[in-house]
């Protein structure tokens, strides 16, 4: 199959950004009428993200849930869901361990609840949870333009509004997974937006202020510290003493309730009111929530062959020690990471940020990123979400580079900015408009590929079987031997009232006592380890492995 060149697609974007270049004249004014009006810019933001993704459904339907991270937070929401915190170990509970979520002292996921509520509210008021994943990110959209709105005249805000919603919107990876960043890059747009309000006067932000760090705080509890530290700095350069002690007394009543569901959080889960539920996994599994110079502990349990798979390679990761050089070099190799959040075309722009660092706020930017940067690589894995809080304040740099590049030529400045609409007006219209084998051959080509397509995992195939078959199942899962880290076992909250259950494939003994306490169940065989997965009626008489070559 012959693929698409990059200078080939860049070619028909340029073509495209050429077409928009010559009805600038028409989008100029477009934008100077609506800018004055920040409420329906901000709602109009938030309903093209949804309307967007919305009509890409019939060939990127729902994504359909993957792995260990995103089952570890469809639990937590379905939890939430059920109006709890935590739920009570099953007596089978030895069926159903797999990585990310605790089996005892309760069943419930590792993770901290801010994600959590987004999928339980997508749950509770649409019956999917991928819903609120999908408002949580036209949400993002609307709270970082007016984020922008006070760091920029309105104009360079609304510009800065549309570049956050293609650039996280329907097409962007945090969009069509589970897991994504948007509670941690809200709570961050909550804190970058008020704290230029707070310094201004406007002392009932600090209010906002508290509730973006707590936000933060029940998304990602380690990164909240930084946002913290940026907030201080921040707020001691430009507040008096008399209203820098008003405002901490305004965000403390801001942050309370987060820090109050927090503790319930973890008192649910861990019976103590400070263990996260990340940590009581290290101990449990020896799943790491300490830096790389801290080898992990010998798991206080048996593991399965995916959690076996897992433990090793977080043992390797972690090594025995770290080094100056060793930290520099995971240093070195997150950089393209940050391209994530930095639309390819506005890189163009990236020099004349460095014109902007004589002003302490521009500064002050980049010193939280690096603060960000330098505090998350200390641990040995890394993903946008880890810095997902800075989501506003890269779109703000971006905006803020391609603003002083039009004080030096406005009509250069004009032709990047449309430069990323075609990026994104080329991409989109791929995936509306595309057949698969035009899906196969492009999309290997996009810069930051997000969107679920095709049934690449054989899940779509396993899971339609199944929605097929009558009455309630039971899944019975046989890894092979060769089993690398890929998670199959899930299940919601209140597991013997799930149409499908879904466990780990034990002794004959063991399988015949969990068949006898799901009675009336249709029982399968899934092996996810051929190729295709395979789904078969469970053999009467099979052993562990036994269809293994």
């Amino acid at each position: 199959m012959k693929r698409v060149a990059f200078t080939e697609i860049d070619l028909v974007e340029l073509a495209i950004a050429v077409a928009l270049w010559t009805q600038r004249r028409r989008i100029e004014p477009w934008i100077r009428k609506a800018a004055p009006h920040p409420r329906l810019c901000a709602a109009a933001l938030a309903i093209a993200v949804i309307l967007l993704r919305l009509a890409l459904l019939p060939l990127h339907p729902v994504p359909t849930p993957a792995g260990a991270d995103d089952f570890g937070y469809l639990l937590l929401g379905d939890t939430f869901a059920h109006g709890r915190l935590a739920n009570a170990t099953h007596p089978m509970h030895k069926f159903f361990e797999t990585n990310y979520v605790l089996q005892e002292p309760h069943y419930s996921s590792i993770y901290p609840p801010g994600q959590g509520i987004v999928l339980a509210l997508g749950s509770l008021i649409f019956r999917q949870p991928w819903i609120g994943v999908l408002l949580s990110m036209a949400l993002l959209s609307s709270i970082v333009y007016w984020m922008l709105r006070a760091w920029l005249p309105p104009g360079w805000a609304l510009i800065g509004g549309i570049v956050c919603a293609i650039d996280f919107g329907p097409l962007n990876a945090w969009t069509n997974i589970y897991w994504g960043g948007a509670v941690s890059a809200v709570a961050g747009a909550l804190v970058f937006g008020a704290l230029p309000r707070l310094a201004c006067g406007r002392d009932e932000f600090a209010v906002l202020l508290g509730f973006g760090t707590g936000l933060q705080m029940i998304s990602r509890p380690y990164e909240s510290l930084f946002l913290i530290a940026a907030a201080a700095v921040y707020a001691a350069v430009k507040l008096d003493r008399r209203r820098l002690l008003h405002a901490i007394a305004y965000a403390a009543a801001g942050i309370l309730p987060c820090v109050v569901l927090l503790a319930a959080h973890n008192h649910a889960v861990t019976g103590r009111w400070t263990t996260l539920p990340y940590a009581l996994s290290r101990w449990e599994y020896g799943i790491p929530t300490t830096f790389t110079c801290q080898p992990l502990p010998e798991p206080h349990r048996t593991l399965t062959v995916e959690q076996e798979s897992y433990f090793a390679g977080q043992s390797a990761a972690h090594g025995d020690g770290e080094s100056v050089s060793r930290y520099a070099a995971r240093l070195a190799s997150r950089a393209h990471y940050y391209l994530f959040f930095w639309p390819a075309p506005l890189l163009l722009a990236l020099p004349f940020f460095i014109m902007l660092l004589r002003r302490f706020r521009w500064a002050w930017m980049l010193g939280v990123i690096a603060l960000f940067a330098l505090g998350c690589n200390f641990y040995p894995y890394f993903f946008p979400q880890y810095i997902a809080a800075l989501t506003g304040l890269f779109v703000l740099a971006a905006i803020g580079a391609v603003r002083r590049m039009a004080q030096w030529n406005r009509s250069a400045a004009a032709f990047v900015l449309l430069l990323c609409a075609a990026h994104f007006i080329f991409w989109y219209a791929v995936h509306a408009f595309g057949d698969l084998h035009t899906l196969e051959t492009l999309v290997p080509q996009e810069s930051d590929a997000g969107i679920n397509f095709d049934d690449p995992e054989g899940r779509v195939a396993v899971n339609a079987k199944l929605a097929a078959a009558p009455g309630r199942q039971l899944v019975l899962v046989r890894y092979f031997p060769n089993h690398g880290y890929h998670e199959w076992v899930h299940n919601g909250a209140d597991i013997d009232s799930e149409r499908v259950v879904w466990a780990l494939e034990r002794s004959p003994a063991e399988n015949a006592e969990l068949q006898d306490y799901f009675k009336n169940r249709k029982v399968w065989l899934c092996e996810p380890d051929a190729v295709p997965p395979k789904l078969i009626p469970y053999p009467k008489t099979a052993g562990p492995f036994l269809t293994v070559e």
